[in-house]
């Protein structure tokens, strides 16, 4: 196979879809092509913008047409269709009505501004269209390439259409031919492409109207206040690229994307904050470290001085190029002169999933972290290790549980005063306790953010310094549910770094069908049990996940995250029995919350619903329910009350973990009387 490429750029890793980018077949592919007995073409897509519909993306040359054939395109509803390949005459479409002839087309619209991984693959009987590694169309042909003749392949070949430029502008990233099956899923998660984003989870100081647009307090030097926010650099499955190039902020106008001019007295509209000294935001870049780089910035010039036009700021990574992939816009700026919307709540927590940069007021008092970095630092993680993989064996990631990379874009310039981390309250190590301060943010985070809290403590601390933890939580906030997930962090947290490792072999991804057998060995190790997990089983775990065929990381901790709690749960002596048991069946396993209540319902003759008699209940593990929350691995009753309506009654863990066994306890419950079943359409 010989590819050849426009624009000059051949050592880059994206092209322009241009008419000089081919792909031409050789005589080695034909010997591959009738060795495996299909060929796949895959790459990945970026379509910045198409201006008329159908739109063709590929078009076939041959020897004994001289007119347009297409290959690969987008039809007049923006769905990708693929055409038959040119092996023999009477299969190609006429010019003159080419789609008629359509093999494999999705039923969605084809998305823009996004990565899509695009797979064509030609089988001896059947033709196939695969948009990130999932079948997305499929059409039988009339009949088999492989009787051709072996230098049909070598007289095709296949280009970007003349009119491409004026009509679909786009990227192409990691082309390739290949000769294998099932070669489109191993290409899609081989080198997937990379794209910038902002991080909207991350911004501080920044009050976002009804109408999307940001307002930013800005103007001269006494009255501006510091914004920040975070960019990602993160591969098309969203896992972070550790690689340190440098980002580049600037201020634009919002209608034209025309640099906005120095202010009257000379001052650069954006600035940026770095060791409390402000710079022209064109002098001085932030480095990305593990994916990530952050920006504490300020506006000079004011919207009312532009005749009120709203600005955007630009990230973009200059070494890399200008490609619209690599480079993000904020949402549109109203920059003013002071902050028209006074904070009037008595208890605010900005919302960041990574807990970062995060402000609250209680009582109208202001508590905020260290200027100097933008996460919470904790000594003794390695600043770069990876989400569920261990120190000794990855280094180049970002860890969601260990360490977090430090910022060096710090100011001492902020409108309220700011703790230092020479504080030794403000970190966390093996020698001493969990700071208040910390526990203090736990206890006013929201779910998200005490989940991250815990995972990067459990790397760091001790099971005596866990336990203590949880104490002063539970003390703190007046609710002891919390101790119980605090306890079980760094069990949970370990045990899920050394599955995750041992499934994915160092990788980000990894087949379902490859993991759902080793997901199942962990889940029966843990819970101690006989009784292993169900197609069904692993069918709800996969929806709790969101997983695919391709399993990502986050995919694999969101299930791990619910699964945990619930395999500790049945470990326990008063549960386990009910489990394993197969004669009654006190468990049906892992159902939703919809299919307990579908257990407790009957159908009459003519379709009209009705619910069983009272007191007939199921067991369920609530899906919604994932750890760090209180109620994670607790077992709900789903049940007929004695007014004939569905009740659901959340066991605690001291019903749970109690000596004596659970159906004994649940069996004495005067509204529980009889087990109820499911019926499974199979």
């Amino acid at each position: 196979m010989e590819m050849g490429f426009s624009n000059g750029v051949e050592e880059k890793d994206y092209f322009l879809l241009t008419k000089n980018l081919s792909v031409e077949f050789e005589r080695d592919d034909v010997e591959a092509l009738e060795a495996n007995g299909c060929f796949s073409l895959c790459f990945w897509l970026y379509i910045e913008k198409c201006s008329s519909f159908p739109s063709i993306i590929l078009e076939q040359k041959h020897q004994n047409f001289k007119s347009m054939v297409p290959f690969l395109g987008l039809d007049e509803k923006k769905r990708m269709v693929l055409f038959p390949l040119l092996f023999r005459d009477e299969e190609a479409p006429y010019p003159e009505n080419p789609t008629s002839f359509v093999y494999a087309s999705t039923e969605i619209e084809f998305p823009v501004k996004k990565w899509i991984h695009v797979g064509c693959e030609i089988l001896q009987e059947l033709v196939r269209l695969h948009i990130d590694g999932e079948i997305m169309g499929e059409k039988p042909m009339t009949c088999s390439f492989l009787n051709k003749s072996r230098d049909a392949l070598k007289e095709v070949y296949l280009v970007c259409p003349d009119e491409t430029e004026d009509k679909l502008q786009g990227f192409v990233h990691g082309l390739d031919v290949l000769f294998t099956p099932s070669a489109v899923k191993s290409h899609y998660v081989k080198d997937p492409p990379v794209r910038l984003s902002i991080d909207h989870s991350s911004t501080s100081e920044i009050e976002e109207d009804s109408d999307g647009v940001w307002s930013i307090v800005g103007g001269k030097a006494s009255c501006r206040r510091i914004f920040s926010l975070d960019v990602t650099l993160s591969d098309a499955f969203g896992s972070p690229v550790s690689k340190e190039y440098e980002v580049v902020a600037s201020l634009l106008y919002a209608d034209n994307k025309a640099p906005v001019e120095y202010a009257s007295d000379a001052e650069p509209p954006l600035l940026v904050s770095y060791d409390g000294i402000d710079y022209a935001s064109h002098d001085i870049s932030s480095k990305l470290i593990s994916g990530r780089a952050s920006f504490k910035l300020k506006i000079s010039q004011l919207s009312s001085k532009c005749d009120n036009r709203l600005f955007q700021i630009r990230f973009d990574i200059p070494e890399l190029g200008r490609y619209p992939f690599l480079e993000t816009l904020s949402h549109p700026i109203h920059c003013v002169s002071r902050n028209r919307n006074s904070r009037t709540a008595p208890v605010t927590c900005r919302k960041s999933s990574n807990t970062t940069n995060k402000t609250y007021y209680v009582n109208g008092c202001e508590a905020k972290p260290s200027p100097s970095s933008k996460r919470i630092k904790l000594p003794n993680i390695e600043s770069d290790s990876h989400a569920w993989t261990s120190d000794k064996e990855n280094t180049n990631g970002m860890s969601q549980y260990g360490g977090v990379a430090e910022n060096n874009n710090s100011s001492s310039t902020s409108n309220s005063s700011e703790a230092t981390h020479s504080d030794p309250k403000s970190s966390l190590s093996v020698s001493c306790q969990i700071s208040d301060s910390i526990i203090f943010k736990y206890c006013l985070g929201c779910p998200s953010e005490r989940c991250y809290l815990l995972k990067e403590i459990a790397i760091s601390a001790g099971e005596e310094q866990i336990a203590n933890f949880a104490d002063q939580v539970s003390l703190f906030s007046g609710c002891f549910h919390h101790r119980h997930q605090i306890k079980i962090a760094k069990r949970l947290v370990e045990d899920g770094i050394q599955t995750w490792t041992s499934i994915s072999d160092q990788k980000n991804h990894v087949l379902w069908q490859n993991m759902a057998s080793s997901l199942n060995e962990q889940f029966t190790a843990i819970a101690c049990c006989a009784r292993s997990l169900t197609d069904q089983d692993l069918k709800c775990l996969r929806r709790i996940g969101g997983c695919k065929d391709i399993v990502h990381q986050e995919n694999f901790e969101r299930m791990w995250c619910w699964l945990y709690p619930v395999a500790l749960t049945l470990s326990q002596s008063s549960v386990k029995p009910m489990w394993d048991s197969l004669s009654p069946i006190w468990m049906e396993g892992f159902i939703t919350k919809e299919e307990a209540e579908s257990a407790l319902a009957l159908k009459s003759d003519v379709g009209l619903y009705s619910v069983k008699d009272p007191g007939t209940f199921v067991l369920r593990f609530p899906t919604s329910r994932s750890w760090p929350h209180p109620d994670a691995g607790n077992l709900v009753v789903t049940y007929v009350g004695t007014d004939y309506t569905i009740h659901h009654r959340l066991l605690s863990h001291h019903s749970i973990n109690s000596v004596k066994p659970l159906q004994d306890t649940l069996l004495e419950e005067p509204e529980l009387s009889r087990l109820g079943r499911m019926t499974r359409n199979q």
